[in-house]
């Protein structure tokens, strides 16, 4: 497993130049079989990000431009009344893939977004009374604005729980962007990216990430954290039980890219901030004072004891 994702991790750090720490909750996300929110300004990278981590694993890739026109039948596939049989068929819509981009998913409104509900949560699309199956691996790559740009919907609580991480691509440094002025001024990365792995390993490792070990005190540590999410004063909406599940997937798979077949305290904190964060709903005085989810979750984890393994018997 650690070799793959090396591979993948290697493939994708060809177009997105110097986020090794984006790449990595990119790839967290793949293996706990999960969806990625990128959040940040235009011009940085998020929807290279999510097409150089499709062409890296040679899946079938799909990208719906969100706008404010979108309907929720333009993601998911509607029936249509054919003629010659007089009969209605149904058309998939782009959905209907591996590797799903969702660009700009904030341009569309509220009812377009809620299309994304049904596929994220049960990997699955029921339009007419009928419900398909979705491929396997399945992953919604979404990229988003900043809320205060124009033209923006902000992410109902219930579309941004369904994301197992978010990330922000951030603006590269001077080094790194003038490597990537070097390496793109000719060619783009994307067109000569080859995939390194296909879907049906890429599904072998999902599974067997979710049968690596993880010990009943780490168990109950990603339960403290998301529990005392609730009870902050700084938050009116803490984490969600799906928050939960979403934390041990990710532990999990950050221990898969690590090479171990057993999770510790450290995975769970590695991956914490960015499976949380996006989650979190802070009250209008924390906003006042200028905290930011991400500040209020690394606080909460620091000051939480960390689990120390039971002594066995004999020992």
């Amino acid at each position: 497993m650690a070799d793959v994702t090396a591979r993948i991790a290697a493939s994708i750090g060809r177009v997105l130049v110097g986020k090794p720490e984006v790449v990595r909750v990119a790839l967290v996300t793949l293996l706990a079989e999960g969806h990625l929110l990128v959040e940040d300004v235009p011009g940085v990278g998020k929807t290279s990000l999510a097409k150089a981590l499709a062409r890296s694993i040679d899946c079938s890739v799909s990208r719906v431009q969100f706008t404010p026109d979108l309907l929720p039948g333009d993601i998911t596939g509607m029936s249509i009344y054919n003629r010659h049989s007089s009969e209605f068929e149904f058309r998939p819509g782009p959905v209907f893939a591996n590797i799903v981009i969702a660009d700009e998913i904030n341009r569309a409104s509220p009812k377009t977004q809620s299309a994304l509900l049904e596929c994220m949560a049960e990997d699955q699309v029921t339009v007419d009374g009928a419900t398909y199956q979705l491929a396997a691996p399945f992953m919604v790559v979404a990229t988003q604005n900043p809320v205060e740009m124009d033209g923006t919907f902000p992410l109902p609580e219930a579309q941004r729980d369904r994301f197992t991480a978010r990330v922000s691509i951030g603006y590269p440094d001077p080094a790194a962007e003038l490597a990537m002025v070097d390496e793109h001024a000719a060619s783009d990365p994307l067109e000569t990216l080859r995939p390194v792995t296909d879907a049906r390993t890429v599904r072998d490792i999902v599974d067997a990430v979710k049968h690596l070990h993880i010990a009943p005190e780490v168990r109950q540590y990603c339960v403290d954290i998301v529990t005392a999410t609730r009870t902050l004063p700084d938050l009116r909406l803490g984490a969600s039980p799906r928050a939960t599940l979403h934390l041990v997937r990710a532990a999990r798979a950050q221990a898969a890219l690590a090479g171990r077949h057993y999770v510790v305290p450290d995975d769970v904190q590695a991956v914490a901030v960015p499976v949380l964060a996006h989650r979190l709903v802070l009250t209008p005085e924390a906003q006042a004072a200028r905290r930011s989810a991400g500040d209020i979750v690394r606080a909460l984890v620091g000051g939480l004891p960390v689990p120390v393994p039971a002594a066995r018997s004999g020992a």
